[in-house]
């Protein structure tokens, strides 16, 4: 009986499994993104990046309203911006385009009546 020399290794189902490996975590990677709340923002011809530190209102397109990306209703979200200073603190509002525009009226006629100053709104280019 004739024992046969080990003096190589088939690479071959290694790599495949790589490449598969590779398949799920780009495709995986691809959904996972920041983890928001998915708001169609309106356009607009003089959109900018918004500042970083901003405290962020969203209203989407059923009409409810998150702050800093805990849903609450308006009496909570009234509360909450209460809670804030309106000459330091800095609010962002990302308003869907399809929801009812009387909701966003409503949060800009609430931050107008508490004195905010830096008040600005996300849209599309």
């Amino acid at each position: 009986m004739k024992v046969k020399k080990f003096d190589q290794i088939n690479v071959l189902p290694f790599i495949d499994i790589m490449l598969v490996l590779l398949v799920i975590v780009l495709t995986s990677a691809s959904f996972v993104s920041k983890g928001t709340i998915p708001v169609d923002l309106p356009e607009a011809s003089s959109a900018s990046a918004p500042i970083e530190k901003m405290k962020s209102i969203v209203i989407d397109k059923n009409g409810h309203f998150y702050f800093e990306d805990r849903k609450m209703g308006f009496d909570e979200l009234k509360a909450q911006i209460l809670e804030l200073d309106p000459k330091k603190d800095a609010l962002l509002i990302k308003s869907d385009a399809r929801s009812q525009f009387q909701n966003f009226v409503k949060v800009i006629d609430l931050l107008k009546s508490k004195g905010f100053e830096k008040v600005s709104i996300e849209t599309k280019q």
